[in-house]
């Protein structure tokens, strides 16, 4: 039969409805017959990977039922379903989900692949890799793309908030500048408290190599590495899981994983371009030079109390400051504003091109970089350039042979930022009053309030630093056996640090000749490290791991540093050109010798128990004591596997961990610690000269610290709701110390072990899927932690920070404020009462008492990830809750006054007492009463708690065929801030020392930035 065209439509329009109505009638009695004869049958089989091997844990649900199971620890599995047309859904963390259709089957065998796209379920951890489910030890791990966007030095700045347990604070908006990293508290007073950094197995130097001052800042060596070329991060938290790096492992572990490619991969190329601006969120309120000299005449008519010639009235009052162009009333007072001329909008920007690949015996990453970063304050900025190459390579089926290299050159336009008048950029352009004009009466620039000119401090200021880093890794590895593989590697962190500086002759440190610096620092660390690795299976339930090996280490530093004064003019800079020289040089070696083994048993995926020791011999210590023996041991118990908890579909998986391990510390101690030293250069009439340099101690001893860990890992509905929590305690014994002695001995201090420090706290950490549809996602990762720290015992108390305002004391925690402690301001007489704590009447250092202290009761995070089609959204918040800040700015610029000329005043101070029955927190100005202003006063100790939304992530992925992926994006960091800290920054910290942390005394705060960016992938 034929149909024209026409006639083929209106056939159609007519079938079309039959077809319909038959097809539904079809179905209906189909659903109604399958209902009625429908029967339950048993299937069975068996879910195994790629290699055949049996997975035991896997969730079988039938899907839009209720019914499921879990395999055995063999990967068998039983289900009833009801036929025809039965579909399971088979999911285990660590591979790709499936859904298989039963049919007529009795007897079903699945297999699953592993989920590539599951990073965090395969970790890095001492000496090798583990996945998630088998872990006992505390390992947090963090994908770097989440972070790597905002725009800060070094990336363990960009850490913060993201690892339970682990407290990261950025003490400054400079970028380069050192950050404190403290993983469960800090065990140590004297000895380095940072965590040890493993970049692809060498032990790299984290401590900076600095010698020019900047106002206590130090600069940071982490910032040498370029966060793109970083492929994954993991932190060794606890004993377990740090024991193997015995001595090194007391402050945790951060082991850096970089790119590699793949193995029969075709070259992929990646480039990533962003540009940004970068801004103060808030500068200081000052009192304007009006407010500032009637203030000043208020506290000279007060003080008159004692001196009735100063008691004027307001009509013939003049205004006290003596300095030029001071003169006349407050009302005649200029304002001068030089905080805009030191704070920028600075510029930001980063280019990265990398590209990866291999064939089937060669897989190479090849990555370049270039980051420059204007810092707010000029004229501060940061720029690193780097250079990556990892290159793998198959000698044959059983050796393999392979290099990692990472090179860069780091330049730093270093400025003063921190505490000291000289030279201090910030310092100058804050604490000069604002009324005092920058010019004298002949119309020059001239220096203020014992502060540099701010204008001459920006046209000539000359302090640069140039690091040239290398860290390398040479590895070969052979299968010895089937089960048994021998890996050898040298590893070189090689850092050559330059400084030069000049202060010329407008400048308060180059009067009256020029003063000029340079120095040079080289730090060379190698190791070199052999283990034997045995693992085999055995049967189908037991599994057996084995590890041996040792490691040489040495660290080498030298120096060199010469200074001039006196130069013809300021066109001469270099030391050769001064009319006196002065030179030093230094030379330090530490040696360690380890040797370590692990042994580790796998009980049917249900038991797990892990057991490690390590020794480690140190040249620091006498030869008494200087091996240190540093054990662990492990269990956990994955409940889940349990046949009682089969049947419990919601619960993905539950294991309870435990362990106890101890680890040593002897970073930041010295070389020759233990020894008795003398040193060369002391002249006596002329004559060449040696003097003792140093005192003896060959009892010292390693400082060790016992850790007690308690965790759970629970996950639900398919692993869509994952927790983790963690309970430890943390004891440090024989803590290395450096005691005072008296003056007749001829030495200052002796190194000890005097101090006994202990950290106890939980970590919390939720996971969520909240919404995983086919066009939107949304994921929520939330992490709580809080660290109780005390000082155990400790003979003497010891006083740090500007006007000792640390103290460290038994039964206290470490860095905690010793101040006077204010209790109001009368509002009769406008002075400040303090607490008298002996009850003597008087206020006086007696009275100086602990409250408060930098940790906080508790800090974390919270990540929101939402994807909708081709856009993507990252939001990340930054908090901690119930630390301390002394606002040491505030105490100088709160002087009611009282120092005239001589520092600035604070706007705040216009709420000061000023007649009876006035309530406030300000006293009145006053030079009499000199608690008033007290030094140490608690009225500038202030709630550091924060709430920070740290970055802020918009992305569209352009959908293109000709390239892999195009992706547009623009990144907000520190976007606001919710804090009740009066300062700029409730993070700030003017010293990078570690026993003066919490104090904020001219520190630029942390930068409201925004950047736009291209990623391309080829």
């Amino acid at each position: 039969m034929h149909f024209t065209p026409k006639e083929s439509i209106s056939v159609v329009r007519i079938l079309t409805p039959v077809k319909i109505i038959l097809t539904s009638l079809f179905i209906f009695f189909l659903t109604v017959a399958n209902s009625a004869f429908a029967e339950v049958i048993s299937v069975k089989g068996k879910v195994s990977d790629n290699a055949g091997e049996g997975i035991p844990g896997v969730s079988i649900v039938v899907k839009g039922t209720s019914r499921g199971t879990l395999t055995n620890e063999s990967g068998n599995y039983e289900i009833n379903v009801d036929q025809p047309g039965a579909v399971l859904v088979v999911s285990y963390v660590g591979y790709v989900t499936r859904e298989v259709k039963v049919g007529i089957q009795s007897t079903l065998d699945i297999k699953l692949s592993a989920d590539q796209h599951q990073l965090s379920e395969v970790v890095v951890v001492g000496y090798g890799t583990q996945e998630r489910k088998n872990l006992i030890g505390s390992i947090a791990k963090v994908d770097p793309t989440d972070v790597k966007s905002i725009p800060v030095g070094s990336f363990d700045a960009q850490l913060q908030g993201k690892v339970p347990g682990v407290q990261i604070t950025s003490n400054t908006g400079v970028p380069g500048e050192t950050v404190t990293v403290r993983v469960r508290g800090a065990t140590s007073i004297n000895a380095d408290n940072d965590p040890l950094y493993v970049v692809d197995g060498v032990f790299i130097n984290s401590n900076s190599l600095q010698t020019v001052g900047t106002g206590g800042k130090a600069t940071s060596p982490i910032a040498d590495i370029n966060p793109a070329d970083i492929e994954s991060l993991e932190i060794l938290k606890d004993a377990e899981a740090t024991a193997l790096y015995g001595s090194r492992g007391a402050n945790g572990v951060i082991l850096i994983t970089t790119k590699r490619g793949k193995f029969n991969q075709k070259a992929r190329v990646n480039l990533n371009v962003s540009h940004g601006i970068a801004k103060a969120a808030k500068l200081w309120e000052l009192t304007t030079g009006p407010e500032h000299a009637q203030l000043v005449n208020e506290w000279w008519i007060n003080t008159g109390k004692d001196t009735p010639s100063l008691n004027r009235t307001e009509a013939n009052r003049p205004f006290r400051p003596v300095s030029e162009g001071g003169r006349g009333l407050p009302s005649e007072q200029q304002t001068y504003d030089r905080l805009n001329q030191v704070f920028r909008t600075a510029s930001l920007k980063n280019y990265d091109l990398s590209v990866a690949g291999g064939t089937a015996t060669t897989k190479y990453y090849l990555g370049a970089g270039y980051s420059g970063q204007e810092s707010i304050l000029r004229p501060i900025d940061f720029n690193r350039a780097s250079l990556k190459f990892n290159l793998d390579q198959k000698i044959s089926d059983k050796v393999q042979v392979g290099i990692s290299n990472t090179f860069s050159r780091t330049f730093r336009n270093q400025a003063r930022a921190g505490d000291g008048p000289a030279g201090g950029l910030l310092q100058a352009a804050l604490h000069t009053p604002t009324y005092l004009s920058p010019y004298n009466e002949n119309g020059e620039l001239v220096g203020r309030a014992g502060f540099d000119n701010v204008d001459l401090l920006l046209q000539h200021y000359d302090v640069k630093a140039v690091s040239l880093r290398y860290i390398g890794n040479l590895y070969a590895e052979a299968d010895l056996l089937p089960n048994l593989k021998l890996r050898s590697s040298w590893s070189l962190d090689f850092n050559n640090y330059d400084e030069n500086e000049y202060w010329n002759t407008f400048l308060i440190s180059g009067s009256p000749n020029g003063l000029a610096t340079a120095a040079n620092t080289q730090a060379t660390t190698w190791i070199n490290e052999q283990t034997l690795s045995y693992r085999k299976k055995f049967g189908t339930r037991h599994t057996l791991g084995v590890l041996i090996g040792n490691t040489i280490q040495s660290n080498i530093i030298t120096g060199t540093s010469s200074t001039g004064r006196g130069f013809a003019n300021n066109a001469f800079t270099l030391v050769s050109s001064a009319a006196t020289t002065t030179g030093s040089s230094s030379w330090s070696k530490n040696n360690l010798s380890s040797f370590f083994s692990r042994i580790d048993y796998n009980y049917a995926g249900r038991y797990l128990i892990d057991f490690s020791i390590r020794a480690d011999g140190s040249s620091s210590f006498g030869a008494d004591n200087r091996w240190g023996y540093f054990p662990s041991v492990g269990g956990a118990w994955r409940v889940k596997q349990e046949n009682f908890l089969k049947d419990v579909s919601f619960l993905s998986d539950l294991k309870i961990r435990a362990s106890y391990g101890v680890t040593g510390n002897q970073n930041g101690l010295g070389s020759f610690a233990a020894l008795g030293l003398w040193s060369g250069g002391s002249s006596y009439q002329g004559g060449a000269g040696i003097a003792p340099q140093q005192l003896g101690n060959p009892n010292l001893k390693w400082e060790r610290t016992n850790q007690f860990n308690i965790g759970t890992d629970i996950s639900f509905f398919n692993e869509r709701l994952g927790l983790e929590f963690n309970v430890y305690s943390k004891n440090t014994s024989n803590g290395l110390l450096s005691l005072a002695l008296p003056g007749t001995t001829g030495f200052a201090t002796y190194r000890s072990n005097a101090a006994e420090i202990s950290n106890k706290g939980f970590e919390l950490a939720i996971h969520s899927v909240n919404f995983q549809g086919k066009d939107f996602t949304w994921n929520t990762s939330f992490n709580i932690s809080q660290n109780k720290n005390k000082i155990e015992r400790l003979e003497n108390p010891l006083e740090y920070g500007s006007r000792s305002l640390i103290l460290q004391q038994q039964g206290n925690p470490l860095y905690s404020f010793w101040v006077y402690k204010q209790l109001y301001v009368d509002p009769q007489t406008g002075n400040t009462v303090y607490e008298d704590v002996n009850g003597d009447g008087r206020i006086t250092i007696a009275d100086r008492q602990i409250v408060g202290s930098i940790w906080p009761k508790f800090f974390g995070g919270l990540t929101n990830n939402f994807t909708y089609k081709g856009f993507d959204v990252n939001a990340f918040l930054a908090f901690s809750y119930g630390n301390k800040v002394y606002n040491h700015n505030k105490f100088f610029g709160e002087g009611g006054g009282a120092r005239d000329a001589a520092r600035i005043i604070f706007a705040s101070n216009n709420d000061r007492w000023q007649q009876p029955g006035d309530i406030t927190d300000v006293p009145r100005p006053d030079g009499v009463n000199v608690n008033n202003y007290r030094d140490g006063g608690s009225r500038w100790l202030e709630d550091g708690s924060f709430l920070r939304l740290r970055s802020l992530t918009i992305g569209y992925t352009v959908p293109v065929r000709k390239i892999t992926a195009l992706r547009l994006y623009v990144t907000g960091a520190n976007l606001f801030t919710l804090t009740k800290y009066t300062g700029l920054d409730p993070e700030s910290s003017s010293s990078s020392g570690q026993n003066e942390q919490g104090i904020d005394l001219g520190t630029p705060p942390q930068p409201r930035s925004v950047q736009v960016g291209i990623n391309i992938t080829l």
